[in-house]
């Protein structure tokens, strides 16, 4: 069950008031006492998160998050954490409890749900209680939405609101196909990996992983190399390659050795299409025609990790883009979970490829950009624009 690496699990967050039951949801979800239950409001201080194998749905990652009528300064962060959980989330389930005396959080958070894009499910728990039934028509009414029915104590409720998540998730955008229309059953595509300091010791990173595991699920010929044994590589095939993925950093490199017939690509650019907007970056990438040279770049990895020597987002990029822009630009480095809520100082965005974060969490980061207009792209896009290879690439 825990083989699946969670940035590509099904993200489920629970969410309601202090003390609405939600820790006891996750674990009437699970059939496992994964969250403390107490009668105590606001035992649940941030969020925990639980790996689940779900019917219908498969590798999802339940979340249950704390109560956002905390109160307080304390509260108030405990609140924001919530918030900030909810950007990560495909799928939010609304608990709520009792007869509604002020439904005013509940709609609010509805609401927000709503601009993030993110389907909810409200849920009355206790139903077993014998008021349930007019505390449902009173929720029903003021939040405009239907209402399902759990008792986490009896599990009345349970096999419905896993039919609804199931049926959410295959209606949904679950984009699951990497390398998407670049190959096809039987293509030889080679694949151009770097072994450098970045490269942890013994295996490969993620998206390595994933971009082979998904040409061995299309039935491809999948050769592997360093950039280094290219030439070689090319030597033994009899027709060239139908595609060359490479490692954004190795691009020049690579552009000049792949044969006219192969299409060439980036782990780095597939994974913008797989974890976010692949025309959102692209056209972002377009802002390095007109950027000042006084520009202040947000750089933004997602993992936090201690840098290397030629590290691509804190070195080799940075190099870049002061080689191409002058060193009059700012560039400014976040890591992991830190963004910047205020984007308006930045001409650009630069993201990482995101190989750590659901596809939902990247999404919330461009809509955040976009609604403050500012321009967006990825790692590959943005070193095959700063490399004049753009026209070379297949994305």
């Amino acid at each position: 069950m825990n083989s699946t690496a969670r940035s590509n699990r099904y993200h489920i967050g629970i969410f309601g008031r202090r003390n609405a039951g939600k820790s006891s949801l996750i674990n009437c979800i699970t059939g496992q006492d994964i969250s403390i239950v107490s009668d105590v409001a606001g035992t649940t201080t941030d969020t925990v998160w639980k790996n689940i194998e779900l019917l219908g749905i498969g590798a999802a990652v339940l979340a249950d998050t704390a109560g956002y009528d905390d109160c307080g300064e304390l509260g108030e962060k405990r609140v924001e954490r919530t918030r900030q959980s909810a950007g990560r989330i495909d799928l939010a389930l609304l608990l709520l409890e009792g007869n509604p005396a002020d439904a005013t959080l509940e709609k609010e958070w509805m609401q927000f749900f709503s601009s993030l894009n993110i389907p909810v499910i409200p849920l009355l728990g206790k139903s077993d209680l014998p008021e349930s039934d007019s505390a449902k028509d009173q929720w029903q009414q003021l939040l405009g939405a239907e209402i399902l029915s759990i008792s986490s104590k009896s599990g009345m409720g349970k096999e419905e609101l896993l039919e609804r998540m199931a049926q959410i998730y295959k209606s949904g955008d679950n984009v699951n196909d990497i390398t998407h229309n670049l190959v096809r059953t039987g293509d030889t595509v080679v694949l151009v990996m770097p072994q450098d300091a970045q490269a942890p010791q013994g295996r490969l990173i993620q998206p390595q992983v994933q971009t082979l595991r998904n040409l061995l699920d299309k039935h491809c010929l999948a050769l592997c190399c360093a950039p280094e044994e290219l030439p070689q590589m090319l030597d033994t095939l009899r027709t060239p390659p139908s595609l060359i993925i490479t490692d954004s950093q190795a691009f020049p490199q690579v552009e000049k050795l792949a044969p006219k017939e192969s299409k060439l690509t980036s782990f780095s650019i597939l994974m913008a299409r797989y974890k976010g907007d692949i025309d959102t970056f692209r056209a972002g990438a377009e802002t390095f025609r007109t950027l000042p040279h006084d520009a202040r770049i947000l750089i933004a990895e997602a993992c936090s990790h201690i840098p290397q020597n030629e590290d691509i987002g804190r070195v080799k990029l940075p190099r870049m883009l002061r080689k191409k822009f002058g060193e009059s630009i700012t560039i400014d480095i976040v890591s992991g979970n830190d963004f910047p809520e205020d984007l308006s100082p930045y001409n650009l965005i630069i993201h990482c490829g995101a190989c750590m974060f659901t596809r939902r969490h990247v999404l919330t980061r461009i809509r955040q950009a976009k609604a403050q207009n500012i321009p967006i792209t990825n790692y590959g896009i943005a070193i095959a624009a700063l490399t004049g290879i753009s026209d070379k690439v297949s994305y």
